[in-house]
């Protein structure tokens, strides 16, 4: 590439919203949604746009640190060309080593810039047609009232995939999944624990289910991120498939997983590897016969969209778990690549990932 693609600015926002609940977990919650945005621009012009979602509570980032880093990153990044972002990759996975959702961002932004620099849509790079996708939607912890409500309002908007957390108390935990389950007849059901269970408790909260009819397509993450016996005998034991989350943080735990048959599936985040690694991840995981689930962390329309052109690029992901839009408030909440029943169609994004947050710039 010309000297049209080197990086000439840069430039680096905090950005928050509101959302309509908190997004509880079992380690924790988000009460708002509190990023960073990261942008880049050539010197033709073109702009690129990343998102760093920080997750304390799940990944031990801060805002502090991820600024700080996006900062710095910021500076080596001047003079560089996009045309050369499998180097810029493999320094910041040297350089980011532990703030991940910082790498991302910086990566998402050379990418945005890169694919609109070429005028296409980040989904070209993998594919000749974007596959449609259709997200499951998340019922967080919350008492039986907010559960029934939630369960209710999302099946009447036309969601037919539920991801339920658990993993805090087995008995509410019951009584939340058997009660989405008959709000939501034939629905996917997918259960995440957040690290939440031992490996006896998870055999026997699966277990009480089955003894009522209920099997769960996915049991994500049921035990703690390094307790990787555990997690071997759940998948081992289990007749649910078991997907590994927290304890694939990294290219590195994704082929640990692979060759020892840990899990069944792999959740695949761009917050916890960055793209390039995303996309080797769920490469070698589709090769080796291992499911995928293409997910995130509490991120908006822009870094969702980004990690919807890679699963919509690749076309072979299991489980779409891409919902975080629909639990902001307000403007930064609208994209016209996701319908209100969760169906990202990616077929009209004419460069790069289609999201730009221009106001947060101006």
């Amino acid at each position: 590439m010309n000297r049209q693609s080197l990086i000439v600015k840069t430039s680096v926002k905090f950005f928050q919203a509101p959302l309509f609940q908190p997004f509880r977990v079992a380690c924790g919650q988000h009460d708002r949604l509190e990023n960073i945005l990261f942008a880049i621009e050539l010197q033709d012009g073109t702009k690129g746009y990343g998102e760093a979602a920080v997750a304390t509570h799940i990944t031990a980032e801060t805002l502090e640190q991820t600024l700080k880093n996006l900062k710095s990153t910021a500076l080596w990044l001047k003079g560089r060309s996009i045309g050369d972002y499998l180097n810029i990759s493999a320094h910041l996975h040297e350089r980011l080593v532990a703030n991940q959702s910082a790498l991302a961002a910086v990566e998402m932004a050379v990418f945005d810039a890169l694919t609109r620099h070429l005028g296409v849509p980040l989904w070209r790079l993998w594919a000749s047609k974007p596959k449609r996708l259709r997200t499951d939607v998340t019922i967080v912890i919350a008492d039986i009232r907010e559960t029934t409500a939630n369960a209710k309002a999302f099946y009447q908007d036309g969601f037919r995939a539920f991801k339920i957390k658990i993993g805090r108390d087995m008995d509410m935990d019951f009584k939340r999944v058997t009660t989405v389950c008959r709000l939501a007849p034939r629905s996917q059901i997918i259960l995440d624990a957040n690290q939440g269970y031992s490996a006896r408790q998870t055999l026997q909260f699966l277990k009480s289910l089955r003894n009522v009819g209920i099997v769960p397509d996915l049991i994500e993450q049921p035990v703690p991120k390094a307790d990787w016996e555990a997690l071997k005998q759940v998948t081992r034991e289990s007749k649910v498939c078991v997907c590994a989350d927290e304890s694939a943080s990294s290219l590195k735990d994704a082929l640990r997983i692979i060759k020892e048959k840990a899990a069944g599936a792999i959740n695949v985040k761009i917050m916890k590897t960055g793209l390039v690694h995303a996309f080797e991840i769920s490469r070698l995981a589709h090769a080796a016969g291992i499911k995928l689930m293409i997910g995130g962390m509490m991120e908006s329309n822009l870094a969702m969209t980004a990690s919807a052109h890679l699963a919509a690029g690749l076309g072979y992901f299991d489980f779409i778990d891409l919902d975080t839009p629909f639990f902001i408030k307000g403007e930064s909440a609208r994209n016209p690549f996701l319908s209100s029943d969760g169906v990202y169609d990616l077929s009209k994004v004419k460069s790069g990932i289609g999201i730009i947050p221009s106001r947060v710039f101006e």
